[in-house]
């Protein structure tokens, strides 16, 4: 398994009446894959509150089905310890590579907790290596450096998805983290920053849409090539900030609809882009067929 690079994290196409739109989300993964980038399952752009258990192991199939070779990492992360060891212990067994993991939200945990809930979700899942989630924005609560530090004492925690926002944080996880271990960005618009100061790859969303575009950017930052990167972050950057002037991935699903790759429809509750977003995402991305 690798982790560097570009991850994306995958849509989740829906039909008209609610349902998983496997079509569709085969064509998605071929997609992304096919743009040379790995593949994230049910993260916080799947709607993953909103699937049920059984279609988890359906999306999990696919995207092994048609990842061609990328490596393919599930969201298992749940405020409840036993079902997140539930779902990763389920991941492992379907063939996932890895598991990304958010950090507990709603309880509160202090960071014992915290540590405990991982080795819990790693004891379940033996030699899985786990990626830690931290998006305080959606959690409520921020993984600081010094609680991280406690989470890498365990071998099987391999890497973090940093999605505070805050480059100051992201820079001390960087210089602080051990030999063997992965710093991730987990925002479209500081991945340029972030892979300044030592991350080795980006969680995206904007790849769902334009994933050899940003492979490229992700590409030209960690060979150092300075200012190809530059010009290609300031390019994608409107487009990044148009994909969330609304909950993500309300804008995405209106801009892969542009695309024709899959429908605007999303699970309550969730509703669909706004006409002013949907005709600044037609602004950026003008309308064309993806096969």
């Amino acid at each position: 398994m690798t982790l560097t690079g570009l991850f994306v994290a995958l849509a989740t196409p829906f039909t008209p009446a609610g349902d998983i739109d496997r079509p569709a989300y085969r064509r998605l993964v071929r997609h992304v894959a096919g743009g040379g980038a790995h593949l994230v399952v049910l993260g916080t752009t799947g709607e993953a509150p909103t699937i049920l258990d059984d279609e988890r192991d359906a999306l999990v199939d696919l995207t092994l089905e048609e990842a061609g070779g990328a490596t393919v990492i599930v969201g298992t992360g749940s405020n409840s310890t036993r079902q997140a060891a539930a779902w990763t212990r389920r991941a492992q067994a379907q063939g996932a590579h890895g598991a990304l993991v958010v950090t507990p939200y709603y309880n509160k945990p202090t960071p014992g907790g915290i540590r405990a809930h991982f080795e819990a979700v790693a004891e379940a899942a033996p030699g899985l290596p786990l990626i830690v989630y931290n998006v305080p924005g959606r959690t409520g609560l921020n993984l600081t450096p010094p609680a991280l530090a406690r989470l890498w004492e365990n071998p099987q925690v391999a890497a973090v998805k940093e999605s505070s926002g805050n480059l100051a944080q992201i820079a001390e996880v960087a210089r602080t983290l051990p030999e063997g271990k992965v710093l991730l960005a987990g925002d479209d618009g500081l991945a340029l920053a972030s892979i300044a100061v030592g991350a080795s790859g980006l969680v995206s969303v904007l790849g769902n849409a334009l994933p050899r575009e940003t492979a490229r950017l992700v590409q030209l930052a960690l060979e150092g090539r300075r200012e190809e990167a530059l010009a290609l972050h300031r390019q994608l950057l409107p487009l990044m900030d148009a994909l969330f002037l609304e909950s993500n991935p309300i804008p995405l699903k209106a801009a892969l609809e542009l695309l024709g790759l899959c429908g605007p429809t999303l699970r309550l509750p969730l509703v669909p882009a706004t006409e002013a977003t949907r005709a600044r995402l037609a602004e950026l991305l003008p309308r064309r067929e993806v096969a």
